[in-house]
């Protein structure tokens, strides 16, 4: 028999022979694939290879076939690398044919690494039906809002009805719960014809807690070390060779069989590598090569905020082209809701601290961070504020309060009004959460549905890790926190999107925002200006915009009014024959603001309090507003 041709090195594959099978199994003597559905089972005998893989065709199976891998004529087991999982990961896994797919992006160039807003959801809690037919039917809306790129929690199939998806163990399955795997193909086709992009997150740190098969097949999937979550993968360890294609030709594999524009590297961290090239950079690589000419954004979530996420594969990093800031998330909370505990005490919230997240991005570039007791971060002289992604909500920091309770409900409107400004107009890409574009009233609870004693476990280490909080950390509070595996907490983080029309100020301010940050000559290339920035007093700061001719001022004041008198601050002065005029303001009516104070700058100037305003130069006794 002439040698089949596999797009991918692992899993089912259809063939004209029939479908074709390959899984690394070293140790084990034979390899069976076990076809389901039929009065008898039928068994078809792998071929081994080197390395610990076994191979064949099996002509009974087709598109749809369910089967499991029998080892050493024993148990069976669902494939690791299975395309489906039609019962969840205990059960047959399904073969899938990719090709079946009519897809309609033929040209679609992919995504550039400026110019975006991305928009971070759950498929399971963004829509109340939770599946990718419902959330496809809401691209238009964010679209219209002016959302550039989708961002999914993990879809990496995991056990029971509900969950974050960071516990998933079959890697190449997205999970039953959202749709089959051509829906998913669906929302991504119908994204590329609305001009958006789709980001996926993926989570190659640690495998979910049940449902995990992998050690079955082989011992070698796991290193020595753990981590938070458990066992870390074995990236550098003995037999690694497999385990390190196992997870490249992951990444692969969504670029590719489902046309996404990126990945988003969960936790990377916690990934241990300690070989010549690390395995991220050897995932980025093969991600782009099968790319081919689309281009893809490929981000790190790193809380030590390593040098080598950006750095190329060739230089000894990672090759992604953004990473995660969680310095502007922590600095601006503080602002906002003045809590200064646990991680939080190592921010301030002060005008200062804006400014350098502005001019810097990260805060912490090598000094020492005395809640982790170890030195901190890494410089980003050179790099593009667009590899930084700003945001004042994401899963994990509303999730790791002790009620999911969002940013809007820890502070007062118009503070959050003024710091919401404050993301758009920074040069780093911003991201929202699900819902905060309309203020949602749906908390985003922790949720997981793990068998009893697993769920009793997750709950328990949840309490540990919140007791950080010292405001947590007593009885009372304790037994008012939501059980992750109840479905009542599920379903109480499921959106309302009809509330995008009751909550309509709160979703106009969004809108204007991204608006202005998209059309504006100086916001829309950010990224590219000189910015400076000034200290306007215990609450308030300015950050200047310089791009060729055009300049832009932003005033921002996160506490009562000010009046600045005397004014011994040259960015405050407008450019030689011009004035400054108002452009746009945080406490407009139709935003639920107070309104806006004429701007008078002759004698002193007024900083209002819990604002943000935008300056534009104009002729004097002009006026652009």
């Amino acid at each position: 028999m002439a040698a089949v041709q596999r797009r991918m090195p692992i899993g089912a594959e259809i063939t004209t022979q029939g479908a074709h099978f390959r899984v690394w199994a070293p140790g084990h003597r034979e390899v069976e694939v076990v076809l389901e559905g039929s009065p008898e089972l039928q068994a078809t005998g792998l071929a081994p290879e080197e390395e610990g893989y076994f191979s064949g065709v099996c002509r009974e199976a087709q598109v749809g076939s369910r089967y499991r891998y029998r080892l050493d004529g024993g148990e069976s087991f669902p494939d690791p690398a299975s395309r489906f999982q039609p019962e969840g990961p205990h059960g047959p896994s399904q073969v899938v044919d990719p090709a079946s797919f009519a897809w309609s992006d033929e040209g679609w160039p992919g995504v550039e690494r400026e110019g975006h807003v991305i928009y971070e959801l759950h498929l399971g809690t963004f829509t109340m039906e939770g599946t990718w037919r419902a959330a496809e039917e809401q691209l238009p809306a964010l679209k219209n809002l002016g959302i550039t790129m989708v961002e999914v929690m993990p879809v990496a199939d995991f056990p029971g009805r509900f969950g974050w998806g960071y516990d998933g163990v079959n890697h190449f399955a997205p999970t039953r719960l959202y749709g089959t795997p051509d829906e998913m193909r669906s929302f991504v086709d119908r994204a590329h014809g609305l001009g958006l992009g789709v980001l996926l997150d993926v989570v190659y740190n640690h495998f979910g807690p049940e449902g995990n098969y992998l050690a079955r097949f082989s011992e070698y999937y796991y290193g020595e070390n753990e981590s938070d979550w458990g066992k870390v993968m074995n990236f550098d360890g003995r037999h690694n060779e497999a385990v390190r294609e196992f997870f490249i030709t992951n990444a692969a594999y969504w670029i590719e069989e489902f046309h996404l524009d990126g990945l988003r590297f969960d936790a990377t961290h916690a990934i241990i590598d300690n070989s010549e090239i690390h395995i991220l950079g050897d995932i980025t690589s093969r991600a782009r090569e099968r790319a081919g000419q689309r281009r893809l954004l490929l981000v790190a979530e790193n809380e030590d905020q390593d040098y080598r996420c950006l750095r190329p594969r060739e230089e000894g990093g990672f090759g992604m082209d953004a990473v995660w800031n969680d310095d502007f998330h922590h600095s601006a909370h503080v602002a906002l809701t003045g809590y200064h505990d646990a991680y939080y005490s190592e921010y301030f919230g002060s005008p200062q601290e804006m400014i350098s997240c502005a001019k810097w991005s990260y805060l912490y570039q090598g000094q020492f961070y005395f809640w982790q007791g170890k030195l901190r971060g890494s410089p980003t002289m050179g790099n593009n504020p667009s590899s930084y992604i700003n945001y004042i909500q994401n899963h994990d920091q509303i999730g790791n309060s002790a009620w999911g309770i969002r940013i809007d409900r820890l502070t007062n409107p118009a503070a959050l009004r003024a710091m919401t400004a404050v993301l758009f107009l920074m040069p780093q890409t911003p991201m929202i959460f699900q819902g905060q574009e309309f203020a949602a009233s749906a908390p985003f609870l922790y949720f997981a549905d793990l068998s009893r004693e697993t769920s009793q476990q997750v709950h328990a280490g949840r309490i540990e890790f919140l007791k950080q909080f010292t405001n947590v950390d007593s009885p009372e509070v304790i037994d008012t926190i939501d059980k992750p595996y109840e479905l009542e907490t599920f379903q109480q983080s499921r959106l309302d999107l009809r509330e995008r029309e009751r909550h309509g100020k709160v979703y106009a301010l969004y809108r204007d925002l991204i608006r202005l940050r998209r059309e504006d000559p100086v916001f829309s290339r950010g990224y590219a200006c000189h910015i400076e920035g000034a200290v306007l007093g215990v609450s308030g700061f300015l950050l200047r915009y310089f791009l060729d001719e055009e300049q832009r001022l932003v005033l921002v004041n996160l506490g009562r009014e000010q009046h600045l008198v005397p004014i011994p601050e040259p960015m405050l002065a407008p450019p030689l024959g011009r004035a400054w005029e108002v452009l746009w303001s945080s406490e407009r009516v139709e935003y639920g603001g107070s309104g806006t104070a004429k701007l008078d700058t002759e004698k002193f100037w007024r900083l209002q309090g819990y604002a943000t305003l935008v300056l534009i130069p104009a002729p004097k006794g002009g006026d652009q507003s």
